[in-house]
């Protein structure tokens, strides 16, 4: 890509230095998008991808780090930006842009710079982020990613890369299932990416984490002194969603009545926001995912039925980790190679042990447990080669650590499960085995069967 065909976003809350930056990049670049405050920055970047991100080091903002350029540069890459990142800084303040650098910025210019200097900061930065853009895991092949870190080569993950081909292009309405940590937003985004609408805008929302006040002004915005602190007009995430995809994530959590507020919008395709009693339309794309396995979502004391047919036109439910056999290795390879770039250590490998410890561990915390073990592996280990000792689990997760056979594992939940009333119960044998459902002699029996 050459610099004509660039977008630029230019972060700077010195109005003069964002005037000077749009006159220089005007006739340069395909587009300049210029902002003073950066707290907007995660809602800019879901609306729009930018090649190249011109950020300043220092802002007169309420976050007040000491050095806000590198809190905002770690905040760009949260928000999953792929744009090469330039430093913008004083003389003053080089070794802050120097340390920019180790924290994955591109380059940095020194104010006041030479307008021939910054176009060539900017042709470098964007000739390195092409040459780097592709992920160099040799392991890991073109067919067994379909997004960021969403890889498998496991029967049951090319079932879902199958899937997500077939219903990527159409409109429909898609659950996602799976247990937390599976990678159920990796697959979201997978699927907008895709879609026929990836150059439209995503919009991911927890709704299960919204409280009461909160959930219809997020999902659908509200007017200026519609309650007390609305200061001002704001759209809701349904209207920046739209001509895109609407993401919202857990959506098993969230009450009955909000969930007929929910049902009202997507079937009339229109919102109202708080105050006003006008509604507005929106063509949105739906993508909903819980941890609720489905059987509970049937239950209609618990998820609305209608609503139910009305998110669920396709699912895919996303296996567990423990399920996926040799896709722990390639992920875990894959994560190696993440944080011995982040930190600045040779890639690691993995001695025998270590393979062996990696494949009978259960990961109660799926994907995501991985991912930490690898992190705090690579930081730790004084050897290339990692070793068993080198892996240390989760200590959040308390379920057993051994992979069993399946009749084995049902024995070790029956175990793990009796334990849990009992204790919840304080010993009491008698309320425990009436939470569980059998006799107080079947429970002795149990008991006796696990050696409790």
């Amino acid at each position: 890509m050459s610099l004509k065909q660039a977008s630029v976003l230019v972060i700077d809350d010195d109005t003069g230095v964002l005037t000077a930056v749009r006159l220089l990049l005007k006739t340069e670049v395909k587009e300049v998008v210029a902002e003073k405050n950066p707290e907007n920055l995660r809602s800019i970047l879901s609306r729009q991808n930018f090649d190249l991100i011109m950020l300043d080091m220092n802002f007169n903002s309420s976050i007040n780090t000491g050095n806000e350029g590198l809190f905002w540069l770690n905040k760009i890459r949260e928000f999953k930006s792929d744009a090469a990142v330039i430093m913008i800084t004083a003389y003053g303040h080089i070794d802050l842009a120097v340390r920019s650098l180790k924290e994955g910025a591109a380059d940095f210019v020194v104010k006041p710079w030479h307008n021939e200097v910054l176009i060539n900061v900017l042709k470098e930065a964007l000739a390195k982020r092409a040459k780097n853009k592709s992920p160099q895991i040799p392991s890991v092949t073109k067919d067994s990613i379909i997004g960021s870190e969403l890889i498998g080569e496991s029967a049951i993950m090319q079932d879902i890369f199958y899937k997500i081909e077939k219903i990527a292009p159409t409109d429909a309405n898609i659950l996602i299932l799976g247990e937390n940590g599976t990678g159920k937003d990796l697959i979201a985004k997978a699927i907008h990416q895709q879609s026929l609408r990836a150059a439209k805008p995503y919009v991911k929302v927890d709704v299960g984490a919204l409280s009461e006040n909160l959930f219809e002004s997020e999902l659908f915005g509200h007017k200026k002194g519609a309650f007390t602190d609305a200061r001002e007009d704001r759209a809701g995430r349904f209207e920046a969603a739209n001509t895109g995809t609407l993401f919202l994530d857990e959506i098993g959590n969230i009450a009955l009545h909000q969930q007929a507020k929910l049902l009202s919008v997507l079937q009339n395709r229109q919102v109202t926001r708080l105050g006003s009693n006008q509604p507005v339309s929106v063509d949105i794309r739906l993508i909903c995912a819980t941890n609720v396995p489905l059987n509970e979502l049937a239950n209609e004391n618990r998820f609305r039925r209608d609503l139910m047919y009305r998110i669920n036109t396709v699912e895919i439910t996303v296996p567990p980790l423990r399920k996926r056999g040799s896709d722990i290795l390639l992920l875990a390879k894959y994560f190696g190679k993440v944080y011995s770039k982040k930190y600045m250590k040779p890639g690691p490998g993995f001695d025998a042990k270590a393979t062996e410890k990696l494949l009978q561990y259960a990961f109660p915390g799926n994907v995501r447990e991985l991912q930490y073990t690898m992190e705090r592996a690579v930081i730790m280990a004084d050897e290339p080669v990692l070793q068993a000792k080198d892996l240390i689990f989760s200590p959040i997760e308390q379920v057993p650590e051994i992979n069993e056979p399946d009749e084995l594992r049902l024995s070790s939940i029956e175990k793990n499960t009796i334990l849990r009333v009992i204790e919840k119960n304080s010993g009491n044998i008698t309320k425990a085995a009436k939470e569980l459902g059998i006799t107080r002699t079947a429970l002795y029996r149990r008991l006796s069967k696990y050696d409790i």
